[in-house]
């Protein structure tokens, strides 16, 4: 008898050939670069060190494409963005040491996100490893040590045969629900020594799936079916899992009022009468959801954003879907379901009973109304207007990345993302320079569109080097840089704390002369010519800089006291 496990798959005579002759000039590098090519990788992120030559040598004789960026951070910042937009694992290569750890940052926003991002490091030569001090360049007495506590999974490899098996183990780690970074390092005498392993041809891999447990949905089902005032709060796993399908199919089903995360931005059509948009800093959607009788969480673990600051205090019984199992429960006892949003939807779409209710929409518009009132008593014009020619200007499928500044903090609440996974910032680890590369890594996903990025002046420093990336690859990014002379919610956060700021003004270059210094088209723009320019620098191709000098103010929280 023949069973399934015992069939092995029995190589061709060309391929037995090649694997008994393969080419000469190989090294461990290109054992890297043939495992990241058999899994399906066409682009690899990066920055070249000493030790970390080997892997950039073996991309000569790759058909991989290399977009190197001018800080380690910024290239982690790129791949995120470009694992999110594609959905695919991002090849983020790094040299040993400070190369490795000016990447942490933006690994950190990869876990945080659950950005798939397989970063891949050289390491000190094996006869520096162990802990001792040798005085290596670069050593360190735990590289890995450092990242266990960011990443996903770390694998370390000491062999060049072991360097297949453990980029494919990475790659499942980074695509298995949640998604997240991960980590492997090679020491730098393995990658630069000779090989005779064959050329890495296959390297198929089978991220496991996370369906719920059957009993739990049926439970929840009965919740839903029965409850009086459900409510729905949508976060980034609903995105992550492209369920927002079976998330608005649900939500018409329970006639239940739907609000997204900031991370979940696009899960719920913004104008939909069961959409609470993205209004989770203020006490009136907090009010909402309290009183729900039933509220399903879906891909969300309630943090310190997505609950007004922790101020949420549920009343009825909480159904929370979520594929990070440390987030099961964290914050608010739940009916805790580990599965993956889109398969937990559909269980629950197979099951949940129809329920009517016509006063849904009409308590929805009620809780937006008292929204509007208390923002508009704050008089804040000037944002708005600014927030709504951003939208003007922004074609509909054209991602926007946003990094930690007022105005992004404004279009958390206040901006329709219009579709999935069109709208990303830093809120996962709230780290400053992430926009402008994060829209870089997105324009060499899609090429098809523009792509936004909003910085302030602040985060802006972060990235200017970035300006010469951009330059380089001619790639389709608009970066707007919102000037007020400094870190302006700090400025606010000092001002309302402490009666002053102290540390938060800043000396800056004059943008649009930079921009220019590198090949960069640059205009200064107004509140009132903001939409106009912002529209013509997205539609000409290539990069482009719009400076807007204003001072932002930040609506008032509903937390405090």
């Amino acid at each position: 008898m023949t069973h399934d496990h015992d069939l092995v798959l029995r190589p061709t005579a060309a391929q037995t050939e090649a694997a008994l002759n393969p080419p000469g000039g190989r090294n461990g590098g290109d054992l890297v670069v043939e495992s990241l090519a058999g899994l399906g990788a066409t682009t690899v992120f990066g920055l070249p060190g000493q030790h970390a030559l080997g892997m950039f040598d073996a991309l000569r004789r790759s058909d991989l494409r290399y977009i190197g960026l001018r800080v380690e951070n910024n290239a982690g910042f790129a791949a995120d963005a470009y694992g999110r937009v594609t959905g695919e694992a991002a090849p983020l290569l790094l040299s040993t040491g400070p190369g490795a750890l000016t990447s942490l940052a933006a690994l950190q926003e990869a876990r945080a996100a659950s950005a798939p991002v397989l970063a891949v490091s050289s390491q000190v030569p094996t006869a520096g490893l162990g802990g001792g001090r040798h005085g290596y360049l670069h050593e360190l007495p735990d590289q890995a040590a450092s990242f266990r506590g960011v990443v996903k999974s770390v694998h370390t490899v000491r062999t060049q045969s072991q360097i297949p098996s453990a980029i494919a183990e990475a790659w499942t780690s980074a695509l298995t629900v949640p998604h997240g970074p991960v980590w492997v390092e090679i020491p730098q005498d393995v990658l630069l020594a000779e090989t005779q392993i064959p050329v890495v041809t296959g390297g198929d891999t089978f991220p496991e799936e996370l369906p719920p447990r059957p009993e739990l949905t049926a439970v929840a089902a009965d919740l839903l079916s029965r409850a009086e005032r459900p409510a729905i709060v949508a976060g980034g796993g609903v995105v992550r899992a492209d369920a927002a399908k079976k998330l608005r199919q649900l939500a018409e089903r329970l006639q239940a009022p739907v609000v997204t995360t900031f991370g979940g931005k696009g899960a719920f059509p913004w104008t939909h009468p069961l959409s609470l948009q993205s209004w989770l800093e203020d006490r009136h959607t907090t009010d909402f959801l309290e009183d729900a009788d039933v509220l399903l969480v879906v891909g969300s673990g309630l943090g310190e954003l997505s609950s007004n600051y922790h101020t949420l205090r549920p009343r009825g019984r909480v159904i929370q879907i979520e594929a990070d199992l440390g987030k099961l429960e964290s914050n608010h006892p739940a009916l805790g379901i580990h599965a993956d949003a889109r398969l937990a939807l559909q269980a629950l779409l197979e099951t949940v009973g129809e329920r009517t209710d016509p006063s849904a929409p009409e308590r929805v518009r009620a809780v937006l109304d008292k929204v509007r009132e208390r923002i508009a008593a704050q008089e804040l014009t000037l944002e708005q207007d600014v927030l709504a020619a951003v939208r003007a200007a922004l074609p509909p499928g054209a991602p926007s990345f946003w990094d930690m500044t007022i105005l992004a903090y404004w279009a958390w609440s206040a901006f329709d993302a219009k579709a999935p996974n069109t709208m990303h910032s830093a809120q996962g680890a709230g780290g400053l320079g992430y926009g402008f590369p994060a829209a870089l890594g997105a324009a060499v996903a899609d090429p098809t569109h523009p792509v936004l990025a909003v910085s302030g002046d602040g985060g802006a420093l972060y990235s200017v080097a970035e300006l010469a990336t951009a330059r380089q690859y001619d790639l389709n990014v608009t970066w707007l840089i919102v000037d007020d002379g400094g870190y302006g919610i700090l400025r606010e956060y000092m001002t309302d704390a402490f009666g002053a700021p102290t540390a938060t003004e800043l000396t800056r270059p004059d943008y649009v002369a930079l921009a220019e210094s590198f090949g960069v088209p640059g205009v200064r723009t107004s509140p009132k010519t903001l939409a106009a320019d912002l529209a013509k620098a997205l539609a000409a191709p290539g990069p482009s800089v719009v400076v807007l000098p204003a001072v932002l103010r930040m609506f008032a929280p509903t937390h405090l006291g």
